[in-house]
């Protein structure tokens, strides 16, 4: 018997394949590891994965992130720890099947108020049975977007040079941008010390995408232009990699390739302390002054 269609906007094909991941994981994952494994277990092809929303975004990616969204508001998904997907107890017992989903997106809608010129959700209008979907009022764009955004807008050399910049900044010496042509991709080397005793010379690559994530037969290119001439390598990116090209990264056999793509890119930076200036702010704790109203 052929499974019930799900009904409602794309997104929530992968409401179900999210749960049961985090169920698999013991009940909680990385953001990136459960998105990677969401797409191996809805067997999305690479060239579904270099589809980009109007904004330039993954659309399976915009998905995935919609769908949790909605989950977390039906209280089945717990948000608190940024980075961090964890099941509730609901959400580990809650049904998913096709309707039970519908209904989940239904009741997290009436927690929005409705507008005569709905806000919708990227991709909604691509499912046959098109529903208008309802969203928060829009947040402004956050640090990491913006330093995204400026990345993506920086010159090839100059988002090699920012790269160069930030590996030193992370520990590299040595580091040299060559950014020749005809040489494999290859946009500089530097050198990572572990230990007095311990050394690797590392070639790398740098891709600034902002509408296509990187797949694996470019990585498969990197790693043939660097045979022989390094330890390891690395690609740095503003994008994202494919499932694919993550797992040509560590395949078996091979000098393997580390990879930073656009969130890692930013933490990078964060933990640098480069390019951003840190702000402190509070939170008022209510819970502390009970005592005193008493």
């Amino acid at each position: 018997m052929a499974s019930k269609k799900q009904k409602g906007p794309a997104f929530l094909r992968y409401v179900a394949p999210i749960v049961e991941t985090l169920k698999e994981l013991g009940s909680s994952g990385n953001a990136g590891e459960v998105t990677d494994k969401v797409i191996e277990r809805c067997k999305i092809s690479d060239a579904e994965q270099e589809e980009t929303t109007s904004n330039g975004q993954s659309r399976v990616r915009n998905q995935i992130a919609w769908a949790r969204f909605y989950i977390v508001k039906a209280g089945l998904l717990d948000a608190s720890q940024r980075g961090v997907w964890t099941l509730t107890a609901a959400g580990r017992k809650a049904p998913l099947d096709p309707d039970a989903v519908h209904a989940m997106f239904r009741a997290v809608q009436k927690q929005f108020p409705r507008k005569p010129t709905g806000n919708k959700v990227d991709d909604a209008d691509e499912h046959e049975d098109e529903e208008e979907v309802e969203g928060p009022e829009a947040e402004p764009i956050d640090y990491r977007a913006q330093l995204l955004d400026i990345l993506k807008g920086l010159p090839p050399s100059g988002f090699e040079r920012v790269c160069q910049r930030l590996l030193r900044e992370s520990g590299f010496q040595q580091v040299e941008v060559t950014g020749r042509s005809g040489d494999g991709g290859i946009d500089g080397h530097g050198v990572l010390e572990i230990n007095p005793l311990v050394t690797f010379k590392v070639l790398f690559q740098c891709k600034r995408y902002s509408d296509r994530p990187v797949t694996p037969s470019q990585v498969r290119d990197f790693r043939g232009a660097m045979q022989g001439r390094a330890d390891k390598g690395l690609i740095l990116t503003t994008g994202t990699f494919t499932v694919e090209a993550k797992k040509e990264a560590t395949r078996d056999g091979v000098p393997p390739i580390e990879l930073v793509d656009g969130a890692k890119l930013v933490t990078m930076f964060e933990r640098a302390g480069v390019g951003l200036r840190p702000i402190q702010t509070y939170e008022l704790n209510e819970a502390f002054f009970e005592e005193f109203r008493k």
